[in-house]
């Protein structure tokens, strides 16, 4: 989809599954190109840089590009599949953000965090969508405090429900790698921070207490000088989700008043792939419809 007159995005999903070598290649590549601009120094070693089919099989990229192509901004949203009881419960990590310097004034929040989670819940049905994120920018704290439902921790305190200590568990024990936490990194479930979280691949994304963009409500701001040791590297890792009153919000607040309109018809595309279109080919019970309707015609 289209956002404001000169820009493009591309949301790449499961990447690792149907790009072959070459194709993987470029993306990683306009990736790197993206953090050669975000980066003061060093190059990261995990993830999504790499062009590693197997990692690029658990990510959904949103990729921001002007129209000549050139990419400026990306979010690397990881799916990380937890051993919950009874089912398995899917977690979308809000992963990487980059966006180009000179491009921070276009207002891509909207698009770089909320738009694929939007997408999703509308292909779910409407189910509620859980995330998670790994910070310790006061910046995206406060976003991510402000855009999704059920978030902890956050400054008011909120409420920790047994769901996100189960689920906040899961993550450090199984899927560090996915934010570049090493396993010597510290976590305390009592505030959900991670302690000496830079030393498992992100060891360039850490930031000093100066350095880490700040929100303009000060509230997120005294969070994280309170709750985050800068000298050491910690993080903190929030975890809520995507539900109707998410969307809600999204859309009244987060959406430039432009653009929703095109989203919702990105959204009743999405839903008429997933829910209108498989109703309709259910009713015409004349024809075969792959899982939908698997029997042999010959065989009726």
């Amino acid at each position: 989809m289209r956002s404001g007159p000169d820009l493009t995005v591309r949301i790449i999903e499961r990447p690792g599954v149907w790009m072959d070598d070459a194709q993987l290649e470029h993306l990683s590549a306009d990736l790197r190109a993206v953090a050669s601009r975000t980066l003061d120094a060093g190059s990261l070693t995990y993830g999504v840089f790499s062009g590693d089919a197997q990692r690029m099989k658990q990510v959904i990229i949103t990729l921001v590009s002007r129209s000549n192509g050139t990419p400026i901004a990306f979010n690397a949203l990881a799916i990380m599949e937890l051993d919950t009881k009874p089912n398995t419960t899917e977690v979308l990590h809000l992963g990487l953000v980059m966006v180009d310097p000179d491009e921070r004034s276009k207002n891509l929040s909207w698009v770089l965090y909320g738009l694929t989670c939007f997408l999703i819940f509308f292909r779910r049905q409407f189910r509620p969508v859980w995330i998670s994120n790994v910070t310790q920018v006061p910046a995206v704290v406060g976003m991510v405090s402000q855009m999704f439902s059920g978030v902890w921790p956050r400054p008011d305190g909120g409420r920790r429900t047994l769901n996100h200590l189960l689920l906040g568990r899961q993550i450090m024990a199984q899927h560090r790698d996915v934010f570049g936490v090493g396993p010597e990194a510290g976590f305390d479930e009592d505030r959900f921070v991670i302690t000496d979280a830079y030393t498992g691949g992100s060891d360039d994304l850490k930031k000093t207490w100066d350095a880490a963009p700040k929100h303009r409500d000060a509230r997120y701001n005294d969070f994280c000088a309170q709750q985050l040791d800068y000298d050491r590297g910690d993080d903190v890792i929030q975890l809520g989700q995507m539900d109707l009153a998410a969307m809600r919000g999204y859309l009244r607040r987060e959406v430039p008043k432009s653009a929703v309109i095109g989203l919702l018809l990105t959204g009743g595309l999405v839903a008429l792939q997933r829910v209108v279109l498989p109703a309709l080919y259910w009713a015409d019970s004349r024809r075969q419809w792959e899982t939908l309707r698997p029997y042999d015609e010959a065989q009726k």
